[in-house]
């Protein structure tokens, strides 16, 4: 029985592994890569393409997927403070981090209100929803899915969004200044596009097509954003413990999420050579890919249909929040001479 056990588990993260291992590769084809999308949603497509074949051999597999899933997510998301360094907060400033606090919050209660009253969805695919526009794409989508605990086609469901309307943003937003539509500084655009994409390979790749200062500053800018995940982690389990039979609330604290504070520190601190953090910034990005795969290959195709159009709505009108308020915020900024 024992052996039984060990053998599921094994197959099924060698199983997930492969599946990442697949994505990375796939993203590193020129033509793929000219596109910067991440390896995290060529795995979520790849686990869903695959999902049929996941669902015949469940039980063989079932264990170790859904340990990739959950548990080998949590490490990816505590190495995933190797990408950021306390250091880069201080180039945007004082008013840079306010306005992207203010926009995460914005974005996070409108969101999860406007999902929850009007477009009455599920609690928690407005919560992964919002958090994903807020924060920092699928990333975030995962660390808050892992929080909740709550159902992998939720998590599938809130990705589906954020990619989407992410790539939408990131080709749009270099057409629409290259047009002189937008009457930005290369700072000034790097801290709109930043402040507004959903992905930070979105963020890359729309900074990079204007200029370097561009990239730099909006790279940082995402930075700050993806920092505020940790507050998140831990007020958003405060507010929405699950509900026990004796009528009390069960608090899910993400530990992970002080795994991933702490990493921050120490890559801010700790002088580690360019080997450790790349090596470290590798696996984390491997965790993720494969904790996105398992999502994508446990996914109930009838639930997320029920679901996915009210998602996609909140996902769009969270889409054009993040524009037009966003535009709107970074040019008052310059008006008052902080740009």
């Amino acid at each position: 029985m024992q052996v039984n056990i060990a053998k599921n588990y094994i197959l099924g993260v060698v199983a997930v592994a492969l599946l990442a291992f697949l994505s990375i590769t796939i993203v590193r084809i020129p033509s793929i890569a000219a596109l910067s999308l991440s390896p995290l949603i060529i795995g979520i497509l790849l686990g869903v393409l695959l999902s049929f074949v996941y669902h015949k051999k469940q039980d063989s597999v079932g264990l170790g997927v859904t340990f990739s899933a959950k548990k080998i997510l949590r490490f990816g998301i505590i190495l995933y403070g190797f990408n950021v360094s306390i250091a880069e907060i201080g180039e945007v400033g004082f008013i840079g981090i306010a306005a992207c606090v203010f926009v995460v919050v914005c974005i996070m209660g409108l969101g999860v209100w406007i999902g929850m009253k009007w477009l009455k969805l599920d609690r928690d695919i407005a919560i992964l929803v919002s958090g994903g526009s807020a924060i920092c794409g699928a990333a975030a989508i995962l660390a808050l899915e892992s929080s909740l605990k709550s159902e992998a086609y939720k998590g599938v469901i809130a990705v589906g969004t954020v990619v989407i309307f992410g790539l939408i943003a990131m080709f749009a937003y270099p057409i629409l200044y290259a047009s002189d539509i937008i009457p930005f500084t290369h700072t000034q655009e790097g801290l709109y596009i930043g402040l507004t994409l959903h992905e930070v390979a979105n963020v890359v790749g729309a900074g990079g097509a204007i200029s370097d200062e561009c990239a730099n500053f909006a790279l940082i800018t995402k930075m700050i954003r993806v920092i505020l995940l940790i507050p998140l982690l831990l007020i958003v389990p405060m507010l929405c413990g699950k509900t026990q039979d004796g009528g009390g609330k069960k608090l899910h604290i993400p530990w992970f999420a002080f795994g991933f504070l702490g990493v921050v520190i120490l890559h801010s601190y700790v002088d580690f050579s360019d080997n450790i953090v790349m090596a470290c910034k590798f696996v984390s990005a491997f965790c993720l890919t494969m904790a996105m795969s398992a999502l994508g290959l446990q996914i109930d195709f009838k639930k997320f249909k029920s679901a996915g159009g009210g998602a996609f709505m909140l996902a769009f009108i969270l889409f054009i929040l993040l524009c037009i308020g966003g535009f709107f915020l970074v040019y008052g900024l310059t008006k008052l001479g902080y740009f």
